[in-house]
């Protein structure tokens, strides 16, 4: 994604920068980056989305379907990883977080240098404001795919090497986590935000908020169940709930060489 200031409406001459999501679960990828999903397909970027748990024959593959269908973001590509905390996500396969690591860098190289974006987005190293096992192993192998996929030595067998520009990781400030937090504590969740300044990109979505709300209810099972957060967000008036959703946080990392001072080391 491009930095703030590219991320209001587009110029004639910009081009808007293709754009791979990883992310651990069905809805995390409409509610963390769905308004920024929804204003990239508007704007006619190449588009596509990871998702590293639930098997393609889940019940919930068909509503990931359904999801990206909303969002412009092309079709499911599941990954088949067992989800931390629901055994029923892919039957025989390993959990996520008990998968090796190599492995599964080894299949997100191939899904980028398949795709080549220019720009990747995935979870940040909290974990989202809850602190899921399973978002912050996907930050891990996120970030260090896309430093691999670039190195022709590294998973020879993945395709051409393709470096993107930069990773953007979705988070939650401090200052942002507004009407959210105590709405994840009355549900028993643990609430974790970033200090203010990890978040380098603040993207106002208001425009795309009938996208990313159709994208969210898109995941029927789970807005039918009450702890989830896509359940709490529509059992809120609609005032609050396009509070919290119209705000989409950053952070933006850069995988690749990054030139410097040629002979120091520098901050």
């Amino acid at each position: 994604m491009p930095d703030s200031a590219e991320l209001t409406p587009a110029a004639a001459s910009f081009t808007w920068p293709s754009l791979l999501g990883v992310f651990a679960h069905p809805d995390d990828e409409s509610l963390l980056a769905g308004g920024v999903l929804a204003r990239h397909a508007a704007a006619h970027a190449r588009l596509a989305v990871v998702t590293m748990t639930w098997a393609p024959d889940s019940p919930r593959a068909p509503e990931l379907a359904d999801t990206l269908r909303a969002l412009g973001a092309g079709a499911p590509r599941m990954l088949g990883y067992g989800d931390a905390r629901n055994p029923q996500a892919a039957p025989g396969r390993p959990r996520l977080v008990e998968a090796p690591l190599d492995e599964v860098i080894a299949t997100l190289v191939q899904q980028i240098r398949s795709f080549r974006p220019d720009i990747i987005v995935t979870h940040d190293a909290l974990g989202q404001l809850t602190g899921h096992p399973d978002h912050r192993r996907t930050h891990q192998a996120a970030l260090l795919a896309a430093q691999d996929a670039g190195l022709p030595h590294l998973h020879p067998g993945a395709g051409e090497p393709w470096q993107p520009r930069a990773v953007y990781c979705a988070t939650h400030p401090e200052s942002g986590v507004g009407d959210l937090g105590p709405l994840l504590e009355a549900a028993g969740k643990p609430v974790f935000a970033v200090p203010d300044a990890y978040a380098t990109t603040t993207v106002d979505v208001t425009p795309w908020l009938e996208q990313k709300w159709a994208a969210i209810l898109a995941h029927r099972g789970e807005v039918a169940r009450e702890r989830p957060l896509p359940g709490i967000l529509a059992r809120l008036p609609e005032e609050t709930r396009r509070d919290i959703i119209a705000t989409e946080y950053f952070t933006r990392l850069t995988p690749g060489p990054v030139p410097g001072i040629p002979h120091q080391l520098t901050a």
